[in-house]
């Protein structure tokens, strides 16, 4: 890992071509199962066009790396089964989840995302980190 979850904050913030992408992780302990190598992160998202120019987000790439270095990418179309459009100044903030084969980890990724004239363009989801609390029994 480039960068490990250690240096990591579970925020980023990164604006490509007037989009802005901001999110911000947290650890689930009640969905999940530490003893059966199993954590559940939540992460929380908000796309702003800062640009003047309306856009639609049509897919995801996700990256998401664990502690072990182990990694699954995740494509798909849209997000949370939707395909927000963004006029300039409108956000767009939705909540969804992954599962981690370890008690961190780190997401990157990329939103492709396509103009009013049909032209595209991806934009960057800067690293993030996903780490469970350490406890002691």
């Amino acid at each position: 890992m480039s960068e490990g979850p250690l240096t990591l904050a579970p925020v980023s913030d990164a604006v490509t071509n007037s989009i802005r992408v901001e999110v911000l992780s947290r650890y689930v302990p009640e969905h999940s199962r530490p003893s059966l190598g199993e954590w559940v992160f939540q992460y929380t998202v908000r796309i702003t066009n800062q640009g003047s120019e309306t856009v639609q987000l049509v897919s995801r790439h996700w990256i998401i790396t664990d502690a072990l270095d182990r990694v699954e990418e995740v494509r798909g179309p849209g997000v949370v089964g939707k395909q927000p459009v963004l006029a300039p100044g409108e956000s767009f903030k939705y909540s969804s989840w992954c599962r981690l084969r370890t008690a961190m980890g780190v997401m990157r990724g990329s939103y492709q995302m396509i103009r009013a004239d049909l032209s595209q363009f991806d934009v960057e989801i800067a690293p993030f980190a996903l780490k469970a609390p350490y406890t002691v029994h």
